[in-house]
């Protein structure tokens, strides 16, 4: 029956048997764990969306923005990871004008501190002499309102 259905006991290859998945390693190999700090998705009226988060895995930390530009046209992003002791990193992303969401990254760094320690900031304008800011998005949670 195993081998009606392609499967074999047996472990070689070259005969056409397909070999027998190894019990002591069940499923995929496991991936690193990946700690997010993204503060709120963001809305601006001329057709831009936009999420700002801070990453961390495996000792180092790196920033990231999500988006989405259906403004029709294209924009610039500038993407500032700001942590301990005045360490910046920033990364300058070219938006396509499309529905087709989009992510900025900066290059991953040593972590030199505790996650919390680091935020990022995104700034998307139009690309001309003005510069014309339309969204800024952070990795900053908003603060609940006390009631």
């Amino acid at each position: 029956m195993l081998t009606s259905l392609g499967l074999s006991h047996s472990s070689r290859t070259g005969d056409g048997a397909r070999p027998v998945a190894d019990p002591a390693r069940p499923g995929p190999p496991e991936q690193p764990r990946t700690d997010s700090r993204c503060g709120p998705e963001l809305t601006a009226p001329q057709g831009l969306e936009a999420q700002t988060c801070v990453l961390a895995s495996e000792g180092r930390t790196w920033g990231r923005s999500y988006y989405r530009n259906t403004s029709g046209r294209a924009l610039d992003a500038v993407l500032t990871v700001m942590g301990p002791a005045g360490r910046t990193v920033q990364i300058r992303c070219a938006v396509a004008a499309g529905d087709e969401p989009g992510l900025c990254e900066t290059p991953r760094g040593e972590s030199a501190g505790a996650p919390d320690a680091y935020s990022a900031v995104a700034e998307f304008a139009v690309p001309d002499d003005e510069g014309h800011l339309l969204l800024r998005s952070g990795s900053n949670s908003p603060v609940p309102k006390e009631g």
